[in-house]
């Protein structure tokens, strides 16, 4: 037990503390003015904002328009919009091998293909895990737990435990071949591979968006369940006609981060399938971007920047798509 002359000791030297503390504050708050403090606050973070975020953004677009393969802008020429142009030029835009940029239109409908499998994958079976841990269950906490383990996770180890998993004398095959059934060497074959990134891509960030839609079920009023269940309304027509609309606002927001996420994929995607293997089957356009300005001699650093312009355009745009919808269903 502490005595009164220790709790003394202990508030005075607390004081002492404080006081040295609020004297720069003061003195900062008599300089700037009290509206201006909170500048003073936010600045630490709006600067390594700026170092990390906006000054790799303004990088990036100078290096669009020059070419060359020096490292420094003062070595690279000016070029205007000749990398656009050539990431651009195309006879055909559903037929990659007919643009000059082959490699960049392959990847854009990998990823095109990508999204669209995904975000329904990923989107329904987190809906329907959300809507499992909502129910009363025994060990609940430990299953929702369970859920977002693997976001956790980094990408590149979640890649080689399915790499591990998947290989010919991986885990898969071992209980295919205790049914009697001969291995099959999945990431080399273009069907099965596509098929393994959504599996992997699903399961590794289904845990996320299923707490999303979990704080947006808990948010609904048990009252109109209640109400509901009085009117004797079957399970189905209270999903629909209750739950999924209330639940609107968070599956936009879920569907948005989904296909942002889903137009970045390179990490997991890359170290499962060997580089976007077999072939180019599973070559994504961050991967594009990478290898142009990183994978190859060239150093293709204008090309790779204006390929990630254009990139940083269209999640601009389902960005500012979210925000439009999102104040629609709140008005």
């Amino acid at each position: 037990m502490s005595t009164p002359k220790a709790t003394d000791l202990g508030g005075r030297a607390l004081d002492v503390v404080m006081g040295l503390v609020e004297a720069p504050i003061n003195g900062f708050e008599r300089l700037m003015g009290r509206k201006r403090m909170p500048y003073l606050f936010l600045a630490p973070n709006l600067i390594l904002f700026g170092i990390f975020t906006f000054l790799p953004i303004a990088i990036a677009v100078g290096y669009a328009f020059t070419g060359g393969t020096g490292l420094f802008v003062s070595e690279r020429p000016f070029v205007g919009f000749d990398n656009f142009r050539q990431l651009l030029q195309c006879e055909d835009y559903l037929r990659p091998g007919s643009c000059r940029e082959s490699l960049f239109w392959t990847a854009v409908w990998n990823t095109l293909w990508f999204v669209g499998f995904n975000v329904a994958a990923t989107l329904l079976v987190a809906l329907v895990t959300a809507l499992i841990l909502n129910r009363a269950m025994a060990a609940r906490g430990f299953f929702r737990a369970m859920f977002f383990y693997p976001v956790l996770l980094s990408p590149v180890v979640i890649g080689l435990i399915w790499k591990w998993f998947l290989d010919r004398n991986g885990l898969l095959n071992a209980f295919l071949q205790m049914l009697g059934v001969p291995p099959e060497i999945f990431l080399l074959d273009v069907g099965w591979s596509r098929f393994f990134v959504v599996v992997v891509s699903v399961w590794f960030h289904m845990g996320f968006y299923t707490l999303i839609l979990l704080a947006g079920l808990q948010a609904i009023p048990k009252d109109l369940y209640e109400a509901a269940s009085i009117d004797a309304a079957s399970p189905r027509r209270t999903l629909f006609r209750i739950t999924l609309p209330l639940l609107g606002p968070n599956l936009l927001v879920v569907l948005i981060l989904l296909m942002i996420r889903s137009v970045q994929i390179f990490d997991e995607a890359w170290v499962l399938t060997n580089g976007g293997g077999p072939g180019t089957a599973n070559s994504f356009i961050v991967q594009y971007i990478y290898q142009m300005a990183f994978g190859s001699d060239l150093r293709l650093f204008g090309l790779a920047s204006a390929a990630s312009v254009l990139m940083g355009l269209v999640l601009l745009v389902l960005t500012l798509i979210q925000l439009r919808l999102g104040r629609k269903m709140e008005s």
